[in-house]
């Protein structure tokens, strides 16, 4: 009947222990990791950017497939994915500190004393035990040991959210900036095509007496110089292939399928970016920094919790005997309760209250930082993106007129109203113009590709 009443106190008491963690709006299953959906669809005062997923954003099937390989090969994103791994199982591990801890004990010895001037004694043990230990969480450290733990863990699920942002804009930046290299080969191939022809009529007028051999000789410059651009160009392509590759995690080895750079692609005038404080909701950067904050409050409260002693009970049964005979009819219980903290530590818990409070001060301060830096991100995107915009209008204006005045100038050179070498600036104007409207582009998707990671992406 005594050891039934041990038994059923420590079990009362483990109850007691269990109650408040596991009550009101607390879980205390097993955390997983799942990321929140889509803000798509959710209630607000305009539709964003963030709001329309990235393959929406990019309608090039090509680009599509360079991000979805980007983000199931990248090493980075790989290695974050184990760190939320890690983090999880470390957040299970402080939710599991509220239950007891039970470890299990079968031994046997046989001690031999053999003294002098006395009979040899043999002294057999054997034993069966079993002990069931927890602590009591009176001051509350499990408790705020927990909610540190969760923060972590929410703040490497955060960053992990922001990786895949920034891996979807480095991708896409790498792609656009890939294939308006390959436009701006094409250009100048193109150009050096119409040069070469240029020459060919330039020598056969020039060996017919009809022009001087000022107008063969510039005729030359032209084309050899167009041809000096194409191995430069090459060399870009190259490493900007390179560095495209690694963020997929393949070879340099391998070819990437691409598209086109299309000059005329229209793009909206203006992109709903939606009102500022959906920010505090969407950016991973800043809801990481939240979270930091939170597990910073957590250790004040876990460093504040260690200033007071720990109430711990230990429950140990089993059965123990000196012989095997009649062993499972030995039992053998006790109950221990101990309280454990400093007397006297000379300022050192303070201290680390102090210095706790000093790091939350701090991750509060970076928090502050992080929401502004996103605000002044976005606004400077936003400007950034109607500036691009407008440039590109612009250029193909220009790319429009520089045509009509290379067409007219070669015309009237042909009737000698004007001298080779007004053909020659109207065609290296015209060149300018295409070369131009190509980069204008590419700076149009690469500031709508900025817009995008600055509002925080689309989950």
């Amino acid at each position: 009947m005594r050891n039934n009443n041990i038994i059923y106190i420590a079990l009362a008491i483990l109850a007691i222990t269990l109650f408040p963690a596991c009550s009101g709006t607390r879980n205390c299953s097993k955390p997983e990791l799942n990321l929140p959906k889509s803000l798509a669809g959710n209630s607000t005062d305009t539709i964003t950017l963030a709001d329309v997923e990235w393959w929406k954003v990019y309608t090039d099937s090509a680009l599509i497939h360079i991000i979805d390989e980007t983000l199931a090969f990248n090493k980075d994103f790989q290695i974050a994915a184990a760190k939320i791994e890690e983090l999880q199982q470390l957040y299970g591990l402080t939710a599991s500190n509220y239950f007891p801890e039970i470890s299990a004990r079968l031994y046997g010895n046989n001690e031999t004393n053999d003294y002098y001037g006395k009979k040899e004694v043999r002294d057999p043990e054997y034993g069966l035990k079993a002990t069931m230990s927890w602590e009591i969480d009176l001051w509350g450290q499990l408790k705020w040991a927990r909610r540190k733990g969760k923060a972590n863990f929410e703040a490497s699920v955060e960053d992990y959210r922001a990786l895949r942002v920034s891996l979807i804009a480095e991708a896409a930046s790498a792609y656009f900036s890939l294939i308006a290299l390959d436009n701006e080969l094409a250009i100048v191939k193109r150009t050096l095509f119409t040069r070469s022809e240029n020459l060919k009529k330039a020598k056969l007028r020039f060996e017919g007496g009809l022009t001087p051999e000022t107008v063969y000789q510039q005729a030359i410059v032209e084309c050899a110089t167009t041809e000096a651009l194409i191995p430069g160009l090459e060399k870009q392509i190259a490493i900007q292939k390179n560095a495209l590759m690694l963020l997929m995690g393949r070879y340099p080895e391998q070819e990437i399928a691409r598209g086109k750079l299309i000059l005329e692609q229209s793009i909206p005038d203006s992109i709903p970016v939606g009102i500022p404080s959906t920010l505090l909701k969407r950016r991973p950067d800043i809801r990481k920094s939240e979270a930091q904050l939170q597990a910073a409050l957590a250790n004040v409260g876990v460093v504040y919790a260690d200033r007071f002693p720990r109430f711990s009970i230990n429950l140990t049964g089993g059965l123990e005997n000196d012989e095997l005979h009649n062993f499972f009819q030995s039992p053998f219980t006790y109950i221990l309760g101990n309280i454990a903290g400093s007397v006297f530590d000379f300022g050192r818990n303070r201290k680390k209250h102090k210095a706790a409070v000093a790091q939350y001060d701090q991750a509060k301060l970076a928090y502050e930082k992080t929401v502004l830096v996103a605000f002044h991100e976005v606004d400077n995107a936003v400007t950034s993106f109607a500036q691009a915009k407008a440039t590109s209008k612009r250029r193909q204006e220009l790319r429009e007129a520089a045509m009509k005045y290379a067409q007219l100038a070669y015309a009237q050179y042909n009737m000698g109203a004007i001298n080779y070498i007004d053909v020659l600036d109207a065609q290296r104007r015209y060149f300018d113009a295409q070369i131009g409207v190509s980069n204008a582009t590419r700076d149009e998707f690469l500031a709508l590709t900025n817009l995008y990671k600055a509002l925080g992406g689309g989950w």
